[in-house]
């Protein structure tokens, strides 16, 4: 991996390819897989790894709300791409650019069952959500023959699939639940598929669920988090690579004597005396005040250098005592050796929250080998 002078986020693509492979080696080969690229492909680079995901052969994409799909179209991404989370005022813009909605509630089904009528569509691809104990978004039994009466004989849409979403298929002790959950899916859907006459595809598998509830898999699954190297259990990521490596520079190194301190507050004050170095990252470009004061720590020519006192906005310092370091050389925040998973622990999160909080000004470049 070449050396980087300035922070930047690294996409190793063939990284995504093997994770793509091994995730599609786990369903059958009749099984659509939709590649969730939400929130700039869980913080890398949505266009570019839609593209790659194209290339692969995924069957669909996903984000969760229509400005995101907007700019793929607008990239020239052509796979059908649902929205998760669409919302009304944003239904002619989902229209223009071809978008398929997840419809998850009444209110929401009218009033795009109107825009569809005012933009004059037929058999405009929807998606129906329902919901299974995650308690977020979707239909309950109770809607299916609201449902079915709203669709059956409009013109305007079809139902392409039903959909539902588990709620902790990584968790060994929710199995039950998990299960539980799938079964209630299944009732949902098929009560649909009798209404309508006709069969939508089904999918509610996630990463997890993909791993450890195959049978469930229906006619299509969806994975995000796993594309990017993480599978939520060790025996899983023992699988997957790191799609992305976070790097940056030192900036400065300080020689701090006993009893003086560093950064914001005074948040640090030396018992002894050692050696700090500026780094060019902060809050602002997704490092979070939460990692300050020695619990988050990046990596300098493969030593441990914990951040010293509180995280700036553009800058954090860390203890390079015992490294042997100078200006310009690299840290590593997280990568391959250093999971964005064993960083984000550090300061009790996940690695959803670390990678998708990568700041958009924070250069991306792509490693192809």
């Amino acid at each position: 991996m070449s050396k980087v002078g300035e922070t930047t986020l690294v996409l190793d693509f063939s990284a995504l390819e093997h994770n793509y492979n091994y995730l599609r080696s786990q369903i059958r080969p009749e099984t659509k897989f939709l590649g969730v690229v939400k929130a700039f492909a869980y913080g890398s680079d949505m266009i570019v790894i839609a593209r790659k995901l194209e290339q692969l052969g995924a069957d669909y994409l996903a984000v969760a709300y229509v400005s995101e799909g907007v700019l793929l179209r607008e990239a020239g991404i052509q796979l059908p791409i649902l929205v998760l989370h669409p919302l009304a005022s944003n239904f002619d813009d989902l229209i223009e650019y071809y978008l398929e909605p997840s419809i998850y509630s009444r209110n929401i089904l009218n009033q795009f069952l109107e825009t569809a009528k005012l933009t004059k569509k037929t058999a405009y691809p929807v998606h129906i959500k329902f919901n299974t104990g995650l308690n977020r978004l979707g239909f309950s039994e109770a809607d299916i023959d609201y449902i079915a009466k709203k669709t059956k004989n409009n013109g305007s849409i079809i139902i392409v699939s039903a959909l539902s979403h588990l709620a902790a298929s990584e968790d060994v002790n929710e199995r039950e639940f998990s299960l539980k959950q799938i079964s209630s899916f299944e009732n949902l859907s098929n009560k649909l598929t009798e209404k309508l006459d006709y069969a939508p595809m089904r999918h509610m598998l996630n990463t997890s669920g993909i791993i450890n509830y195959p049978e469930a898999q229906f006619e299509m699954v969806r994975s995000g988090i796993g594309l990017y190297g993480y599978g939520n259990q060790a025996n899983v990521d023992a699988h997957l690579r790191p799609v992305a490596t976070l790097k940056t520079v030192i900036s400065q190194i300080h020689q701090i004597d006993i009893n003086e301190s560093v950064g914001y507050n005074r948040a640090f004050k030396s018992n002894k005396p050692l050696k700090s170095a500026t780094l060019p990252i902060g809050h602002a470009d997704g490092i979070g005040r939460q990692y300050g004061k020695g619990k988050g720590f990046v990596t300098i020519n493969n030593k441990k250098a914990p951040i010293l006192g509180n995280v700036c906005m553009d800058m954090i310092m860390v203890d390079v005592t015992d490294i042997d370091c100078k200006e310009g050389d690299e840290a590593i925040v997280f990568g391959p050796k250093k999971s964005a998973e064993n960083f984000a622990a550090t300061a009790n999160t996940i690695s959803y929250e670390i990678l998708t909080a990568i700041s958009q000004r924070v250069k991306r470049e792509l490693k192809n080998n």
